[in-house]
């Protein structure tokens, strides 16, 4: 008999689970998702000019080939229609639960009872597919509900709200911001860009295709996925080095540097631009707008210390911005997985409670005390240079590949030992890597421990999430 999966979010995630749920005959799950539509952050962010910066062909499902993609990197509205595409081609749409949050998720010792706002369920398998990226995070800055404007953050975009001929003022200056930045430049009487922090920029070689292109990837046998595969061994083979001071280091800060210059000429400008920390130690912006775009007459680069925010706008360490729209284009809550559910595991011990030092699973996707829990997108699987579709296939496989051993056992674990084992392993991979090079970004936590992101190559991480799952895994005992 197979086993009852509630999946929670129905975004890439989510719907990957699903459609290998359904091609694997499975059809006793359920999909919960708190808002009215699928897509996650991609139905989220909405902000003018948002896209994605990995080429459409590798940001897209393994399983599934798609000729319709328009240019070389994907924008919202085609994202968003690829995985509805997705949805309606697998039969996973009439699973979903839109509306339904799940509010707490409880293992009673052999199954999980799963509360939304209509009452409680029991399922076998919990699969959270939430992902890193879903709650947004407004700065801590005084007076922000005195503004007597109009402020959101991006990925809550007001479209009723025309910034035609204002006065706009985008706090923050990562991805988001330069994509939405442009946009908003090219219709707002003035802009104001508040940099806290200067992020390395490498240009963003967009193109559309064809007609011609478009029928060849179709019809034209292993086209796409040669393409597929050329894009992946090159952010593998040039990008990975550079994250983890190998070989490319130098060349992408040339790039970038060569970039900066090329796009803005006044060297005052450049000198407020350019970081002092290594490249990749923050997440690299991608994009070949957003410099232009500082450069118009009608923005201003803000690099002072906000002090508050007034009715009338911004003040800071120099003076007043008087505006009448404010953009938090600020990130999201990124370290704090899972939040606001509350999960309890075995024994009664929430995942708060184990996750007091900061998120931690064993290959990013269980964690011990948790049967038949599994995480997608969890603590350690974010990428800094390749795709993490690549990633959620890979740990969706795992999940699938635990799921027979559930028959003969029951309620299945990781083992504390090969948690612990994990974590030395991570610890040492970490210490290779860029992030610690002393700037602050999402990927860690206030400690400054680096929660977010994986520190090795995706060829490694496939061969590990490949392995049979019995030796890491064993029936329901004592807590870890």
């Amino acid at each position: 008999m197979a086993p009852s999966v509630a999946i929670v979010g129905a975004g890439f995630g989510g719907l990957c689970m699903a459609i290998q749920l359904e091609r694997a005959g499975i059809r006793s799950y359920t999909v919960f998702e708190k808002a009215g539509d699928l897509g996650g952050t991609w139905r989220d962010n909405s902000y003018p000019g948002a896209g994605c910066d990995i080429p459409s062909h590798l940001y897209s499902y393994s399983f599934e080939k798609y000729a319709s993609w328009s240019r070389r990197y994907p924008e919202q509205p085609e994202i968003l229609e690829y995985l509805e595409h997705c949805a309606d081609k697998y039969h996973v749409r009439e699973k979903i639960r839109f509306g339904t949050e799940v509010r707490r998720a409880v293992f009673d010792g052999t199954r999980w009872q799963v509360t939304t706002p209509g009452g409680t369920e029991a399922f076998d398998v919990l699969v959270m597919g939430v992902g890193q990226l879903n709650r947004p995070r407004l700065p801590d800055i005084p007076g922000m509900a005195d503004f007597e404007g109009v402020s959101f953050h991006s990925a809550r975009w007001d479209h009723e709200h025309d910034i035609s001929g204002r006065r706009v003022a985008v706090i923050g200056n990562g991805s988001s911001a330069a994509q939405l930045i442009p946009r908003v430049a090219e219709r707002a009487e003035h802009l104001y860009v508040f940099q806290r922090t200067p992020n390395w920029v490498i240009p963003k070689p967009d193109a559309t295709f064809g007609p011609l292109t478009r029928l060849a990837f179709h019809y034209v046998p292993g086209l796409q996925r040669a393409y597929r595969e050329w894009i992946y061994r090159y952010a593998e083979g040039t990008l990975y080095p550079a994250l983890s001071e190998g070989w490319s280091t130098g060349l992408l800060k040339q790039r970038a540097l060569r970039h900066l210059r090329d796009q803005v000429p006044d060297p005052g400008l450049r000198a407020r631009l350019t970081p002092d920390y290594p490249p990749g130690c923050k997440r690299v912006v991608i994009d070949s707008s957003f410099y232009p775009a500082l450069t118009r007459p009608n923005v201003s680069l803000v690099t002072d210390k906000i002090v508050r925010v007034t009715a009338k706008g911004i003040e800071t360490t120099e003076g007043p911005y008087e505006v009448d729209t404010i953009v938090y284009a600020t990130g999201f809550k990124s370290t704090e997985f899972l939040v606001p559910m509350e999960v309890v595991g075995r024994g009664g011990r929430s995942l708060e409670e184990r996750w007091d030092k900061g998120a931690e699973a064993y290959l990013g996707i269980s964690v011990p005390g948790f049967p038949n829990m599994f995480m997608l997108y969890g603590p350690n699987t974010n990428l800094g240079h390749n795709s993490i579709i690549f990633m959620i296939e890979c740990q969706v496989n795992h999940v699938m590949s635990c799921l027979p051993y559930l028959a003969g056992s029951g309620p299945i674990e990781v083992r504390a030992e090969v948690m612990a084992a994990w974590r030395r392993r991570l610890d040492a991979a970490m210490a290779g890597m860029v992030w610690g090079a002393g700037c602050q970004s999402w990927y860690k936590t206030a400690s400054g421990r680096v929660t977010n992101n994986w520190p090795g190559t995706t060829t490694l991480y496939r061969r590990l999430t490949a392995r049979p799952p019995q030796p890491a895994y064993r029936p329901t005992g004592p807590a870890g």
